[in-house]
């Protein structure tokens, strides 16, 4: 019995020996994750490569991130390079058609049209912005405290919002205007408080779907007062929401100062906007004068666009970070 089992071993020892050991799997090393301050779990740097990618996919945001920069370098710079006089008017240059001297030509009172496109452009553009912020950080804190604390303040700030919706805005914009003086931080405030709205009635779901996370309820059990969970937790949890309604509050702005000064309501002369152009360049349609109508309706509905195209790729940007979680 002893030289069957020998020999059974000699055999299994030589098929061991045939046999090439397997190579050992390499050792995978699990992406390094950060523990953001609102209590999620995410892949450090993926979010914000996934956040590019989607915003580089679409073609017409990246056209419209490089029409805002070259706007704003055309309004804001411009000025220094092309040196204009938009404060005393010439008579004798009223209505001169595009030349070599005036590129667009100039207006009825002899303003060069291109110094004043891009005059005219800084108060559009700071107004739109400041209106477009302003709004964006009243809906904000509107809609978070109202998510957060729920219940009967909840209904009540609410209706305060559906209030504000009911009523015309461009109607109460007018009776304002007309009310006070037509300055660059009053139409920040007029049209901020008429467009807020629409924030905090994002920002108000957002702040239920959050405070019922777990990292919430671990804070309110903590201790933690309301006001910081607001400002630490819902805040930062919702500043994709923010970002993306802020960026297409910025297009509704400057459709509401064109709209505001093209009915005579903008700021006095020699300040101007793209609105007040457009509204000089109406009155004169019929005389020919095209280069008073064209310039800054061509200005409005670029720039307006090219804001909601960079609006639309934010959102885009934002869901396929949330995808990701």
């Amino acid at each position: 019995m002893t030289e069957p089992l020998s020999s059974s071993n000699d055999l299994w020892g030589n098929v061991a020996t045939a046999v090439p050991a397997l190579p050992e799997a390499p050792e995978v090393t699990p992406p390094r994750e950060t523990v953001s301050e609102g209590g999620e779990v995410s892949s450090s740097g993926s979010l914000l490569r996934l956040s590019v990618s989607a915003f580089a996919e679409n073609r017409l945001a990246v056209v419209g991130a490089v029409v805002v920069v070259l706007m704003v370098l055309f309004c804001f710079v411009g000025p220094f390079i092309y040196r204009t006089d938009q404060i005393h008017t010439t008579l004798l240059n009223a209505n001169l058609s595009p030349s070599a001297a005036h590129p667009l030509g100039t207006t009825n009172v002899g303003y060069d049209v291109l110094g004043r496109l891009m005059v005219s452009g800084q108060i559009t553009l700071e107004v739109g912005l400041g209106a477009a912020l302003f709004s964006s950080l009243l809906g904000a804190a509107w809609g978070a405290v109202a998510g957060f604390i729920g219940g009967w303040g909840d209904a009540l700030m609410m209706r305060i919002v559906d209030s504000v919706y009911a009523i015309p805005a461009l109607l109460l914009m007018i009776v304002v205007a007309s009310i006070f003086s037509p300055t660059a931080l009053m139409f920040v405030i007029v049209v901020g408080i008429v467009s807020w709205a629409p924030t905090a009635r994002l920002v108000r779901g957002e702040s239920l779907s959050v405070r019922t996370r777990e990292y919430i309820e671990a804070a309110r059990g903590a201790g933690v007062t309301k006001k910081r969970m607001i400002l630490r937790h819902i805040l930062p949890n919702v500043i994709g929401t923010i970002t993306v309604q802020t960026t297409l509050q910025v297009a509704n702005a400057i459709l509401y100062i064109a709209a505001l000064s093209y009915l005579g309501l903008g700021p006095p002369p020699p300040a101007t906007t793209w609105g007040a152009m457009l509204n000089t360049g109406l009155n004169s349609i019929y005389d020919g004068y095209w280069w008073l109508i064209y310039p800054a309706g061509l200005a409005i509905v670029i720039t307006v666009l090219a804001f909601n195209y960079v609006g639309d790729a934010l959102r885009d940007a934002f869901d396929v970070r949330l995808q990701r979680h």
